[in-house]
């Protein structure tokens, strides 16, 4: 305490000084109306730009749970609109009441948002593990999306997690069409880019063009049909000279793949089941 009183003592011409410092500058903006506006404009500038970095933090803080969600909707909006444009198709082409009532490609599937943990990109064997597995409902088959576009299949599940086969595996094979004309083939992967797919057995007459967004078809029960893939960036005449191959952008971009949604159709077993039966009973003939 002694010491204080000291450090005071000593100083106290300083602490003087500065006090009237501060009285004068107040003093001077107080009743000087330009000065005044002038501190004003300058105060307000500077706390504008502090909560314009305090916002800036706080929506980087919460930009993966914002990601997250985007992904999500993107998934949603992707069948909501093949869902329209079908229907358009159908009132277009005038026909009967009951065939103008399409069930709704959404009301068959459910959908399940993962997060992306590992990743092989550079292998002609990629994978791809997110965090969700059988304790979350996911089960191998079905079929994964990401907010540029399908992502891959399920193949293997363990309780928290699960390992997907991408279409940037060379074992992948997904039934496409396009969106313009409805022809569909199968999408592969030679193994180069990761940019890049090719849809094959697509027939000569399918009129295919540069620009032409691929979609999967719905032909499987894995994925809905109307969710992009790609879009046509190239078109050569396959061996059989029958088919052409349409060289394909993929709209997922694996080099930064985080956010997904994993679908399954809630009448795959049913489906199923009728293949198996016809299966059967060719068998039998």
């Amino acid at each position: 305490m002694a010491a204080l009183i000291e450090f005071l003592k000593k100083y106290n011409y300083w602490f003087i000084f500065i006090l009237l410092e501060v009285a004068s500058f107040v003093l001077f903006f107080r009743f000087n109306s330009y000065q005044g506006s002038v501190w004003f404009t300058q105060t307000n500038s500077v706390a504008a730009k502090i909560n314009k970095i305090y916002t800036d933090v706080e929506a980087f803080v919460h930009l993966d749970e914002v990601n997250s969600k985007l992904t999500a909707q993107n998934s949603v909006l992707q069948m909501q609109v093949s869902q329209l444009r079908d229907q358009l198709k159908d009132a277009t082409r005038k026909l009967s009441i009951n065939d103008r009532h399409i069930l709704d490609s959404l009301s068959g599937y459910t959908m399940i948002s993962a997060r992306v943990v590992s990743a092989s990109i550079v292998k002609n064997e990629n994978y791809i593990v997110i965090d969700k597995g059988s304790a979350d409902g996911v089960k191998p088959e079905m079929g994964v999306v990401g907010g540029g576009g399908v992502v891959g299949i399920v193949r293997m599940v363990n309780s928290h997690y699960s390992l997907v086969l991408p279409i940037i595996n060379r074992n992948s094979r997904i039934s496409c069409r396009i969106r313009r004309t409805g022809y569909y083939g199968s999408l592969l992967w030679d193994g180069g880019s990761i940019y890049y797919a090719n849809l094959v057995g697509v027939p000569q007459y399918a009129r295919a063009k540069r620009g032409d967004a691929i979609e999967t078809s719905g032909y499987s029960t894995v994925f809905p049909p109307g969710l992009f893939v790609g879009k046509v960036c190239d078109i050569k005449h396959a061996p059989d000279g029958l088919s052409q191959q349409l060289v394909v952008n993929l709209g997922t971009n694996f080099g930064n793949l985080r956010d997904v949604s994993v679908f399954e159709n809630l009448h795959k077993q049913e489906i199923q089941s009728l293949i198996e039966m016809n299966d059967s009973l060719n068998n039998k003939l």
